[in-house]
């Protein structure tokens, strides 16, 4: 959003590419997935995958690193034994509770300038 804003929303204008994401794995059951593998099969940049699969701890669990290095995700167990209605539930919650986060700040931010305004106001 802006630089110096510390808040980051990690489901709100994402839904499709965790639905995306989290279809990839089921399609590709019992396996832990690269980042350039769930980037191709998806088509969705490597660099956002990583950001996601980083982002979202809920969904994604990072496998320890194998001897060659690479490093692979898969789904959290909660999430596997969930079915696809409970998945999506989960995701428009998450997504609608950082939007009344977000909704919530920027009354916070309206009220606090009405108040500056009603205290200056008058004086000049």
């Amino acid at each position: 959003m802006f630089g110096f804003f510390p808040l980051q929303f990690r489901f709100r204008n994402k839904l499709n590419r965790l639905r995306d994401m989290v279809q990839c794995f089921r399609q590709n059951p019992g396996i832990g997935l690269h980042p350039t593998q769930i980037a191709r099969l998806t088509g969705i940049s490597f660099a956002e995958v990583v950001r996601r699969l980083d982002a979202t701890p809920e969904l994604f669990v990072k496998l320890p690193r194998r001897p060659d290095g690479i490093t692979r995700y898969r789904l959290t167990s909660t999430t596997a034994a969930r079915s696809d209605e409970d998945i999506e539930k989960f995701l428009v919650n998450s997504a609608r509770r950082e939007s009344f986060l977000l909704y919530a700040l920027g009354i916070m931010l309206l009220c606090a300038f009405v108040i500056v305004i009603t205290i200056v106001g008058p004086v000049l």
